[in-house]
């Protein structure tokens, strides 16, 4: 500083910077502008190195730092790089909520939700991955608790966990109806006692399977079981003949079940499986996998649960 002609005044100073005086004045108060000196009458004046630090002020703010932030990075506590670093994963995070808050909007836009609908949609869109994971996690452990995790019931458990790490930036309405619906379903207490009830008879199956595969070497007198079915062939016919409307005790309908079933199967074994496919068949427990695999974006597996209740159906009226 050689001169006065070379300081500013504050109203100098914002002509030159397009800066309001209020807004030096707050800078200068807080630190961020000091003055180079004073007039005679106590005027604050500025030199040319406050107009570069006015200039760079003005676009650390206009980039959304804080006044602290600006203060580290005028002080040289942390470099614009890192500063700049860790804004841009912060507007991320804040993009990505704005896009899902954009997608539960729309999806209420488009109509059909309810209130309480639309608070779970605004619920789960706020939520972080990280907590979006542990309602499944919450229900996956409920239902298997005291399971044998070496038992290949285990590998279900797995797979009732996958989610992905964060929804898309930009999720499709069916991905937040998915969710919505999930979250309706994993909260059902008569949802989890089923999938409860299937996960320790699936444990039971496997332990008598286990046990009649030890027993067999030494007992081969017992007749083979055939309590069991051909899956695709149910999800074939009998999904056709329920699709169609076909009474599962009409003489369609055994003429059906007989190429499911072989027609000498046993009253006994044909009882047995139909016990089975009653514990096993859930048309929940089947959108809860439809539900996963809209959520991870995949290819949504067919409805194959008509086809089971139908032959269902049709065994107990073989039975009866």
């Amino acid at each position: 500083m050689s001169t006065t002609a070379e300081l500013f005044t504050i109203g100098q100073l914002a002509r030159r910077t397009g800066v309001p005086a209020r807004t030096i004045r707050f800078w200068s108060d807080a630190g961020l502008v000091p003055p180079a000196a004073r007039s005679g009458s106590g005027y604050r004046l500025y030199d040319a190195d406050a107009v570069a630090r006015l200039d760079l002020v003005r676009t650390l703010r206009e980039l959304g730092l804080g006044l602290d932030v600006v203060q580290a990075v005028l002080s040289r506590a942390c470099t614009v790089a890192e500063v700049a670093a860790a804004h841009v994963a912060l507007l991320d995070a804040q993009i990505r909520t704005l896009r899902l808050r954009r997608a539960v909007l729309s999806t209420v836009a488009r109509g059909g939700h309810t209130i309480e609908e639309t608070l779970i949609m605004h619920k789960l869109a706020r939520l972080s991955a990280q907590e979006r994971q542990r309602i499944i996690d919450d229900f996956v452990d409920d239902i298997f608790e005291g399971t044998d995790p070496d038992a290949p019931a285990a590998g279900i458990a797995r797979g009732m966990r996958r989610l992905p790490a964060e929804l898309p930036d930009d999720p499709a309405p069916e991905q937040v109806n998915a969710w919505v619906e999930l979250a309706e379903l994993v909260a059902s207490e008569d949802f989890r006692q089923r999938a409860r009830s299937m996960v320790l008879a699936a444990q039971a199956q496997t332990a008598d399977q286990a046990a009649q595969g030890a027993r067999q070497p030494e007992d081969t007198s017992q007749p083979e079981d055939t309590s069991q079915v051909d899956y695709q062939a149910v999800a074939e016919q009998a999904g056709q003949v329920a699709a169609q409307g076909i009474a599962p005790g009409s003489p369609e309908g055994k003429a059906v079940l007989d190429r499911i079933v072989a027609p000498g199967t046993p009253a006994a074994q044909r009882a047995r499986l139909l016990e089975q496919l009653e514990t096993f068949t859930d048309a929940r427990v089947e959108r809860y996998w439809q539900l996963l695999a809209i959520i991870n974006g995949q290819p949504v597996p067919p409805f194959v649960v008509p086809g089971f209740e139908w032959l269902i159906a049709a065994l107990r009226a073989d039975l009866s």
